[in-house]
């Protein structure tokens, strides 16, 4: 029974130090591989991006600020400048009841919902 405990033992060191060699082993690779593999910075690349992503952005917000263009050319609406769109306010604000009407009117003509598509005729009438 002495010599089967011995023989435990051993086979208990044995596996042992095996795990931690593989471990170690494991752990050496691991090591090797980080210092031949070059990461590369994502942080960079995404910055890079949205810089780019504001600039176009900025630009389409300053065109929309600074020129004229249709909203909705269906409806008759037109976008205009920031300096012209405060000028017709105050020339319109000259009359307050005037332009209170005018801009409910307008409102409601922005706003209205379009008109319903026509119905498709049965096949049998």
């Amino acid at each position: 029974m002495n010599n089967d405990s011995c023989c435990n033992k051993t086979k208990i060191a044995v596996y042992a130090i095996a795990i931690v060699g593989s471990f170690l082993i494991m752990g050496a690779l691991v090591k090797i591989m980080q210092s031949r593999v070059a990461v590369q910075d994502m942080n960079a690349a995404r910055g890079e991006e949205r810089r780019k992503n504001l600039i176009a952005v900025r630009a389409e917000a300053d065109q929309a600020l600074k020129n004229y263009a249709w909203q909705d050319q269906g409806k008759g609406l037109v976008r205009l400048p920031i300096d012209r769109a405060m000028e017709v306010s105050l020339q319109e604000w000259q009359n307050p009841a005037a332009a209170r009407s005018n801009l409910i009117s307008r409102v409601e003509k922005a706003t209205a919902p379009a008109p319903k598509a026509p119905e498709k005729p049965s096949e049998f009438e």
